[in-house]
């Protein structure tokens, strides 16, 4: 497995092995003990998938808010997707910095996002899916949202004049402005 870190401290693109043959692929998704040996810890309870059958369907910004944090393992099972991570984590040298990166079944990329960020994509192909392991369980006393376009972030979302397919959740989302984040870094 091949792991890239980003400019966010703690932020990890994985690119799992593919091993290939005329019937397809087979590749291992996560392995606790190969990511612990790698200084990756994270322990999962909870694994989610979702379906947006439209392009420019946009999902996030979310956040769980402790002690109910939590950590995700994200990646594509069907399509292509954007999907961006912005560092919500008070004293962190990137506060309030995004990173994204492309998913896609093709190129079986992953991104770990470590507690203390804001998630979301949009999505770049019709039906495409996002399956994705979290450290703790939901909590909706618990979950929060940042506007996805807030112009504060600066996300380039790539949706080329395209009107984003929203739900009513996110259309009401906070401005970046108006957030208290409840993160503190532990750099």
């Amino acid at each position: 497995m091949k792991i890239r870190l980003t400019a966010l401290q703690d932020l990890v693109v994985l690119e799992p092995a593919r091993f290939g043959d005329r019937r397809g692929f087979f590749s291992e998704s996560w392995n606790r003990r190969r990511m612990e040996s790698a200084g990756l810890h994270c322990d999962f309870v909870q694994d989610n998938h979702s379906l947006s059958h439209e392009v420019g369907t946009v999902r996030g910004l979310h956040f769980q808010s402790p002690p109910h944090a939590q950590a995700k393992l994200v990646r594509c099972g069907r399509g292509r997707l954007f999907d961006v991570a912005v560092d919500i984590r008070c004293g962190s040298p990137s506060y309030g910095r995004w990173f994204g990166v492309e998913l896609s079944f093709e190129n079986g990329r992953q991104l770990l996002i470590p507690e203390g960020f804001l998630h979301g994509f949009v999505t770049r192909e019709p039906d495409t899916e996002i399956i994705y392991k979290c450290s703790d369980y939901y909590a909706p006393d618990c979950d929060g949202a940042v506007r996805f376009d807030d112009p504060a972030l600066g996300i380039d979302w790539g949706l080329e004049g395209r009107a984003p397919v929203l739900s009513d959740k996110d259309a009401a989302a906070q401005g970046f402005a108006e957030f208290v984040s409840p993160f503190e870094w532990k750099g």
